[in-house]
């Protein structure tokens, strides 16, 4: 079984930059400015996380050339809530890009579901010899009664979606390998504990934010020592789900052409650069800069950008890989 990336697109919001914006989510400038982040991208009222899909997803077919009745599956990877509760937003967009009668699947497990979404088309391209082409979306569009664009994370969030569309046995940008690894230890960090079946929204519940990084600072009892050691561990799963889906694929992992990482602030992404002993030059570490963090959107993007400005030759092997709420780390890689 084999399948290749024809094409991509993607539909940003708009860019405002950071430090214009930033007492709109937090009285901690010092902190922001730390992050070294000149941009984000936010979508204007009205524009949800299906919309932004939705017009990734036409981009990326109609480079294709392939029509939306040609689709087999499509697999929508997201990073916030979407626009409703109880709703399959990958069945609406099925149904939106005309392709009803395919499979529609929706992944939530936050920023790695853009990456582990190639294994599981893998899965169904082997399960499924008829299915010749797939579409799969990343998306994150950040929902703002729950969520903190600057305070919630530890980095600058942005919405945005990016689609590619997949064919099986085509020779360009060929997945060869996927690798996926889950540690529960850490599952309720961003857990939103209102709106759920444990605590359902009532009559006088009010819309609350999730803590995110200062739930992980409570976790460890505010102790640096644990925290550094919690970090540690977090790189450490990058390096093997990385090595594992490179030694499947049959690639060294310093030979890789190019690895792609979240968007996270300069100083985090620098770090988890180094800590990985990978050249810098050779990642999206300068890309997010001018971007914000898209979720699980970001290693796609990222592989869009490269095929847009010509930096991967014939051979080059690319490695994408992110870490998600469960907490899930996920890697893949590809053959230009």
């Amino acid at each position: 079984m084999s399948f290749g990336l024809m094409s991509f697109g993607y539909e940003l919001g708009d860019q405002v930059p950071v430090l214009d914006v930033a007492a709109e989510y937090t009285d901690d400038m010092e902190r922001v400015r730390t992050y070294a982040s000149r941009y984000m991208h936010r979508a204007p009222e009205g524009v949800g996380l299906t919309d932004l899909s939705h017009g990734a997803a036409r981009k990326a077919l109609d480079t294709a050339g392939v029509r939306a009745e040609d689709i087999d599956l499509l697999v929508l990877a997201v990073t916030d809530v979407t626009e409703y509760l109880y709703w399959d937003a990958a069945a609406s967009l099925l149904h939106r890009l005309g392709a009803d009668g395919a499979e529609a699947v929706l992944l939530t497990q936050a920023c790695s579901s853009g990456v582990a979404a190639f294994d599981l088309v893998a899965g169904k391209f082997a399960t499924h010899p008829e299915y010749r082409t797939a579409v799969v979306m990343a998306a994150c569009r950040v929902a703002e009664p729950y969520w903190n664009r600057l305070e919630t994370g530890a980095g600058c969030f942005s919405d945005g979606a990016v689609a590619a569309v997949l064919r099986r046995d085509h020779d360009d940008l060929r997945f060869r390998a996927g690798e996926i690894t889950t540690d529960g230890t850490y599952v309720d960090f961003f857990r939103l504990d209102v709106g759920g079946q444990a605590a359902p929204f009532g009559p006088d519940t009010r819309p609350r934010r999730v803590r995110g990084i200062a739930d992980v600072k409570e976790h460890f009892g505010e102790d640096s020592a644990k925290i550094s050691a919690f970090g540690a561990h977090a790189r450490d799963q990058y390096r093997l789900v990385v090595e594992r889906a490179c030694k499947r694929a049959g690639v060294g992992f310093t030979d890789l052409a190019r690895l792609h990482l979240p968007f996270d602030n300069q100083q985090a992404m620098s770090g988890l650069i180094t800590a990985l002993d990978f050249p810098p030059e050779r990642t999206n570490l300068s890309l997010a800069e001018d971007y914000g963090h898209f979720g699980a959107a970001d290693p796609l993007f990222a592989l869009a950008r490269d095929v847009e400005e010509g930096a991967l030759g014939r051979g080059d092997h690319v490695a994408l890989a992110a870490v998600g709420r469960g907490m899930s780390w996920a890697s893949a890689v590809f053959e230009v």
